[in-house]
């Protein structure tokens, strides 16, 4: 039975915001090929965390489910004091093919995004700066003449 987050040991938020602390920013050190975006990868994100939590006495799983709204990856960790305690977050796994690739590249992605809103991890911009930078406006950069359509098309290739 997992317990939420009111019945949480005040211990067990302090490690957690240790453990957070010691986490080094993740870097984006995948690249996707078809939009040319960087990411990290799961490996880094599993190699920035997993000590970490371990320090802290914390596990950190993965679970595939299904149910009446689909496959998703249960992403939890579970601290060794108390295993009822189980903080967990559910990503859906969603697929655009159906094969086995793509369901491996699906579970890896939910995995992936599971740690980190789990523990609300950012992963480092591509270039360390770009959220930080400043943006020039002009006046006419207040209103787009460009439809909605269009608008979330440049999002997307971002």
């Amino acid at each position: 039975m997992e317990k939420t987050f009111d019945n949480t040991p005040a211990n067990v938020i302090t490690l957690l915001k240790q453990v957070r602390k010691q986490i080094q920013p993740i870097k984006r050190d995948g690249k996707n090929p078809h939009f040319g975006n960087h990411y990290a990868t799961l490996d880094n994100v599993i190699e920035a965390v997993t000590s970490p939590l371990d320090d802290a006495g914390f596990i950190l799983t993965h679970r595939t489910f299904g149910n009446e709204h689909g496959m998703f990856v249960q992403t939890s960790i579970i601290h060794e004091e108390d295993r009822n305690l189980v903080l967990s977050t559910d990503i859906p796994i969603v697929l655009h093919k159906q094969d086995m690739q793509a369901l491996g590249g699906a579970i890896t992605y939910a995995r992936r995004y599971g740690i980190l809103s789990l523990l609300n991890l950012p992963t480092e911009d591509d270039d360390g700066n770009l959220a930080s930078a400043p943006t020039k406006r002009g006046a006419s950069d207040n209103k787009s003449d460009k439809p909605v359509a269009n608008i979330w098309k440049d999002i997307s290739n971002g």
